[in-house]
């Protein structure tokens, strides 16, 4: 199976978000891995045809979890390719079927900048998605994939493996990391970021043992031990400091101000230069993070009675 990245161009920037093709032998059908935002559906359609993949060799869509960024074209895309199955975990599939839910808490996060990131979110026809729990060994190109559940990120939360090459296809799971960067950072996004079971899906990643993994956000790294490493570590850094801050009684917006500071001081220690540290802003808002960690710590502080 051959695997290729295209870059989705996202808000004019180079390698930010990635749907990867995956192809077999001339003649099979196509798969892709993620659809990416209705925004960027020219990218995603003209990387096919550069590549000489018609609609309607396109027979399987795998989503990794039913973010706009990762789902928000598969409404779209299910009138675009017409022979295509939509393969999503069960707890999000109900959101591709009826996105109404998906989309009004997307616009509470985000306000008036939804339409700019995002574009039109469509249904995908109930009778062209595959809901599944993790486990499954599914056809695609002409290979197979099997579907991991990676909760964490979000409950929903699917990774796929490439038995062949090694390679795992980890969404969010795996953190965001844009080419030539070492630098790894944890999407801690609303509305149910869940770190303990994130550490869990780290540590299931470690057991698969990829050789390779491409996270949607952006790129192929080999050097998965030191990546989830960091990823995990970092994970840990920011729920300690997100924990003293809401313990303070703080505002989100004090949380929101000092953990961009503490995003910036990390990008100049990772060597990020300001350029790259707005591409790294681009695949995930410090902002939209600290509203992530502020709706996990004040929802379990209702609970415990404290911190």
């Amino acid at each position: 199976m051959k695997i290729e990245t295209i870059d989705l161009n996202f808000q004019g920037a180079k390698a930010v978000t990635a749907s990867y093709l995956l192809l077999g032998k001339s003649g099979a059908p196509a798969a892709l891995i993620e659809t990416g935002p209705s925004t960027c559906l020219g990218s995603l359609m003209r990387g096919l045809n550069e590549r000489g993949v018609y609609p309607d060799d396109v027979r399987q869509v795998f989503l990794t979890h039913v973010h706009l960024d990762h789902a928000g074209a598969a409404g779209h895309l299910a009138e675009l390719l017409p022979n295509a199955a939509f393969h999503v975990h069960e707890i999000g599939h109900r959101h591709l079927a009826d996105p109404t839910k998906l989309v009004d808490g997307a616009s509470r996060v985000y306000g008036e900048k939804m339409e700019e990131l995002w574009g039109e979110v469509r249904p995908v026809p109930e009778g062209r998605l595959a809901a599944l729990c993790g486990g499954e060994e599914l056809e695609a190109a002409d290979g197979v994939l099997v579907a991991h559940r990676t909760p964490g990120h979000a409950y929903h939360h699917l990774a796929y493996v490439e038995p062949g090459s090694g390679t795992l296809f980890t969404g969010d799971v795996a953190g965001i990391r844009l080419p030539d960067h070492s630098y790894v950072r944890p999407p801690t996004s609303p509305p149910d970021l869940d770190p303990e079971s994130w550490k869990r899906s780290i540590d299931f990643i470690r057991a698969l043992e990829p050789s390779n993994m491409r996270p949607t956000h952006f790129g192929s790294f080999d050097d998965v031990e030191r990546h989830l490493d960091e990823l995990e570590l970092r994970l840990e850094d920011w729920m300690r400091f997100g924990q003293r801050i809401v313990g303070e009684g703080s505002a989100l917006e004090d949380l929101t101000g000092k953990l961009s500071a503490k995003a910036d001081a990390e990008f100049a220690a990772e060597g990020v230069d300001v350029g790259e540290a707005e591409r790294y802003r681009l695949a995930g808002e410090t902002w939209v993070f600290s509203a992530g960690l502020w709706h996990y710590l004040t929802r379990r502080r209702e609970g415990e009675g404290g911190l």
